[in-house]
């Protein structure tokens, strides 16, 4: 008995086409174009057996032709830190949100905090021909975007700014939340503070550690090199620099942990301690108001971010906006428990 080509048989790997639909419906190719493209000018009976043809194929009509006409794609690429990281969980959901109410694609990805991923992973989606894109940067020079942004991308920078070149951004106040943050504590009686940041080069590191340096220098406070520590955000590197700060002849009596992986390593490492710290957090996580006590943060909104980002994208692909802003949204001060404790010692 021969075998069957099953690949042949069933046209694996192969779309149907507008032609297969023209013979199935009995119709010619330029009737399928009509009802496909919505045109004018078919009988409600034609219509009716060229979409059920259409349904029993598994049609789906090929854009490509409709983007070498119009120029736009309507899709825009979203170009993340990390993933996995709850910060960005809103923030995306919110780009999405605005691309679908314009009836655009929303295509993300990830550069793990490299630069050169960012960069790879930006031209690949320019390459794509995406109408704009959203991108929270790894890197500091982003002058490979230049010849994108000639050529009528849309791009605008959120959490950081773009390095060298001029460009949308929208981000939160870091250093203003973070000197609130470190002026609660110093309110509640706190002097030696201690300060565990993110990598020294990403702006909201430095920005959130001026604001450390700032409120501590408003209250006359000496800082300690001993107090700060900036780096990697694994927990091994955090805990050891937490660990150090609470031990010693003049441990600190209250942590601000700079970003969200920071404060949830620095909750367990307090856990172990014997004696009550004070903790701050910059970033809400989640199931911070059920610990005892619940965590004190500088809350930034997400969503607003992602939202403003994505409505100013879309204003620079209508063509009513031309000169670049810095937009930065304020930052929430939430009190539950951790922040108001008072010096042990």
């Amino acid at each position: 008995m021969p075998q069957t080509n099953l690949r042949s048989a069933t046209r694996y790997g192969t779309r149907p086409t507008m032609k297969d639909v023209a013979a199935r419906a009995g119709v010619g190719l330029k009737t399928v174009s009509r009802v496909v493209n919505g045109e004018p000018g078919v009988t409600p009976e034609t219509e009716r057996r060229v979409q059920e043809a259409i349904d029993a194929l598994g049609f789906r009509r090929n854009d490509s032709a409709r983007v070498l006409r119009k120029g736009r794609t309507a899709s825009i690429g979203l170009v993340l830190e990390d993933l996995a990281d709850p910060f960005y969980g809103p923030l995306s959901r919110s780009v999405e949100e605005v691309a679908r109410a314009h009836g655009a694609l929303l295509i993300n990805g990830s550069s793990a905090e490299d630069p050169d991923r960012e960069q790879e992973l930006v031209l690949a989606l320019c390459a794509r021909r995406v109408d704009g894109l959203v991108v929270i940067p790894a890197g500091d020079d982003h002058r490979y975007l230049e010849p994108e942004l000639r050529a009528g991308v849309a791009t605008v920078f959120v959490d950081r700014p773009a390095g060298h070149i001029d460009a949308d951004v929208v981000l939160s106040d870091n250093f203003g939340g973070a000197r609130d943050g470190v002026a609660h504590l110093i309110a509640h009686g706190h002097r030696r503070i201690g300060f565990i940041g993110d990598m020294p080069r990403i702006h909201t590191a430095a920005e959130r550690l001026r604001g450390y340096r700032a409120a501590m220098e408003d209250a006359g406070i000496p800082v300690a090199d001993s107090w700060m520590s900036l780096g990697v955000t694994d927990p091994e590197r955090v805990r050891r620099a937490a660990e150090e700060m609470l031990s010693g002849p003049g441990p600190v009596t209250a942590v601000f942990a700079a970003n969200n992986r920071v404060t949830v390593t620095v909750i367990r490492v307090l856990a172990e301690q014997t004696r009550r710290v004070a903790l701050v957090g910059f970033d809400d996580i989640e199931l911070a108001d059920l610990l005892q006590p619940g965590v004190t943060v500088v809350a930034q909104d997400a969503a607003a971010i992602g939202r403003t980002a994505a409505e100013r994208l879309f204003r620079q692909l209508d063509g009513t906006l031309v000169t670049p802003e810095r937009i930065e949204l304020p930052t929430r001060l939430i009190t539950r428990g951790s922040g108001e404790l008072p010096p042990a010692d």
